[in-house]
């Protein structure tokens, strides 16, 4: 039997990847976190919901190596689901030296950095370390490979992202997490065979068509690292790249500028009350229709004629579709097929037709959508 240690694991994210493994594998989990109290008493209510008492609580703290160290002895993958990201170098020591394979939900550059300064040791070892997954990151290559499989070649693929939660949106730290996203903003995409600028200036807006109640929105471009590698991975691919909806005018353009321009002053001191700020703002001003979805279409030829492949994934629970997919992916890694030495990004990794069946079994709703990009 598998375990799995989560750390984060009474999070809203970690509670949801919990609840779904424990129902879809026979894997062992420990939640971990600074609060035993909150991993303890979730640990016992899975164990009252799940047979086999596979639950159990651990006190680590990702900033302490060495405690984390001895947490990891005959663990066999380490999720991390809590926003964590400035300590990644003493988070993934620990998963090395320890022996233990390796899989984030995070979005963060500094990250990757120290992820890949580590690849060729990860390799060497024999360990799988898998990174960016979830909603986006993580989704997004994996619905373009998705798509690329249905043609001879892919020419365009589009996603876009479309996060509106309502007023029942949690807060979480998470939020902290995304302020750093915002304070190293970029926002290239590939454009007629090149990449745009980086930072702001390769900023791009069009219109969406998500269909149904959603309609046609306008889209601003988010930089996504799992998209850099697809014009090689696809080298008749000439536009690629990922836009994130607009929500509310007040929103979209006062609380986001404030926002950035806040990050940018503070050098990312004022990171928790902007936070609060943005989280305030996405769940009281957007309204109805609430969904969170991510929507794909891509253009290329099929048997030499012109083909055009449209899809969608979504769920009202914006926390939900970002461990689900998660989820699928930790399938595929527990039965082998997903299980490589090395560093990986989730949407590169995972066979992508058989991970939207496992969501979809797990709640997710995907649907081919009758829409256009322009």
């Amino acid at each position: 039997m598998a375990k799995i240690f989560i750390l984060g694991g009474y999070g809203l994210t970690g509670r949801s990847l919990a609840r779904h493994l424990l129902e879809r594998s026979n894997t062992e989990i420990i939640l971990a976190g600074r609060n035993l109290d909150k991993a303890s008493s979730y640990a016992d209510q899975l164990n009252t919901e799940f047979a086999g008492q596979r639950v159990s609580a651990a006190l680590v703290d990702a900033a302490d190596q060495q405690s984390l160290q001895l947490a990891l002895h005959k663990v066999d993958l380490l999720l991390v689901a809590a926003p964590t990201a400035q300590y990644a170098n003493t988070v993934i020591h620990a998963a090395l030296e320890s022996g233990t394979d390796y899989l984030d939900v995070q979005l963060d550059s500094q990250k990757l950095t120290v992820l890949s300064s580590h690849a060729p040791e990860f390799e060497r070892t024999g360990r799988c370390f898998i990174t960016e997954a979830g909603f986006h990151p993580g989704m997004p290559a994996a619905m373009i490979r998705y798509a690329a499989a249905q043609m001879d070649q892919l020419e365009t693929a589009c996603t876009a992202g479309y996060l509106n939660m309502g007023p029942d949106m949690p807060y979480s730290e998470a939020f902290d997490e995304l302020m750093r996203v915002f304070l190293n903003y970029q926002a290239q995409v590939f454009m007629n065979g090149q990449w745009t600028k980086t930072g702001v200036q390769g900023f791009v807006a069009r219109k969406v068509d998500f269909g149904g109640k959603i309609g046609v929105r306008k889209c601003y471009s988010m930089f996504l690292e799992e998209l850099r590698a697809l014009p090689e991975m696809y080298p008749t691919l000439k536009d690629v790249g990922f836009f994130m909806s607009e929500s509310h005018w007040f929103l979209d353009g006062v609380i986001f500028p404030i926002v950035y321009m806040g990050l940018k002053m503070g050098r990312g001191k004022w990171l928790h009350p902007l936070g609060k700020l943005l989280w305030w703002g996405m769940k009281t001003l957007p309204k109805p229709p609430y969904d969170v979805l991510l929507y794909v279409e891509a253009t290329g030829e099929k048997n030499g004629s012109p083909v055009i492949v449209k899809a969608s994934i979504s769920h009202p629970d914006g926390y939900e579709l970002t461990a689900i997919p998660v989820v699928a992916c930790i399938l595929q890694y527990l039965d082998g097929s997903a299980r490589r030495p090395g560093l990986w990004m989730m949407g590169h990794l995972v066979e992508p037709k058989r991970l939207f069946s496992d969501m979809e079994k797990m709640g997710v709703k995907v649907t081919n959508v009758p829409g256009s990009i322009g």
